[in-house]
């Protein structure tokens, strides 16, 4: 019987592997520098030879770029799951504002399931802090930072929830995200106790990941973008009223005939 021979594995296809497994679990995000060459040798044990190696096969694959005597960094776009264009183009079409929730409502629901069975003890601190975060953005009344903050927190539960295609579809749409929730807030906050109750819901939805609660978590993630969907329908339907009374008033005979 014979018997194929076993290959050792190349060191820098080791390390290669091991900061794509980085990059993947997001320990690593786009636009962050890497450690310099002789740390991160340090810190994986390995020469600074095969270390170069493998930044060097990972530049190849789009995965880091090098900045002329700025250091080595994940490639900035590594997370567009959409074209720039693309995102653009949705960013300018408030119609399908409403299909970006239902997919929230899909991709959302799922990352707080699994993050209230998966979270580990510094996920749940992540959580925590960013949920303060949330709530000081609230308290200052700053619509534009109060989105920022609520996407963060909602990309947090992605990271809690330890799905690395969860997570990457999700940053993907992040800045699309960013912008809706700036726009979503803006028609909510019309009404008088919006901001309580959207707290609430994140306090909820936080609570219940705390508590390991997979299909509680799952639940509040989807009624608070149920509230969401009702505001803006709401709001779109009051526009359609007031352009309706302002076409009938302008359509009035003067009193003159």
């Amino acid at each position: 019987m014979s018997y194929q021979a076993v290959r050792q594995p190349r060191l820098a296809d080791v390390i290669t592997e091991r900061l794509e497994a980085l990059i993947l679990e997001g320990s690593l995000k786009p636009g962050q520098r890497l450690p310099p060459e002789r740390e991160l040798a340090e810190r994986f044990g390995v020469s600074r030879p095969s270390l170069r190696e493998a930044i060097q096969k990972l530049a190849a694959r789009g995965l880091l770029t090098s900045r002329q005597g700025g250091g080595t960094f994940i490639t900035e776009n590594l997370h567009s799951g959409y074209s720039d264009p693309l995102l653009e183009m949705l960013s300018r079409h408030g119609e399908f504002h409403l299909d970006l929730l239902e997919f929230r409502d899909a991709m959302e629901g799922l990352s707080a399931y699994y993050a209230a069975l998966r979270a580990t003890p510094t996920d749940k601190s992540v959580l925590i802090q960013r949920f303060e975060e949330l709530e000081a953005c609230f308290a200052a009344r700053n619509p534009a930072e109060e989105a920022k903050a609520d996407a963060a927190f909602h990309l947090a539960i992605a990271e809690a929830a330890h799905n690395v295609m969860l997570l990457h579809t999700i940053r993907g749409i992040f800045h699309l995200l960013e912008k809706s929730i700036v726009e979503n807030l803006e028609h909510l906050f019309g009404k008088p106790d919006a901001r309580e109750r959207l707290m609430a819901q994140h306090r909820a939805l936080l609570h219940a990941i705390l508590q390991g609660k997979a299909e509680e978590a799952r639940t509040r993630a989807h009624d608070h973008l149920v509230y969401v969907e009702e505001g803006l329908l709401e709001a779109a339907r009051a526009e359609t009223r007031a352009q309706r009374s302002l076409r009938r008033a302008q359509a009035m005979p003067s009193g003159d005939d």
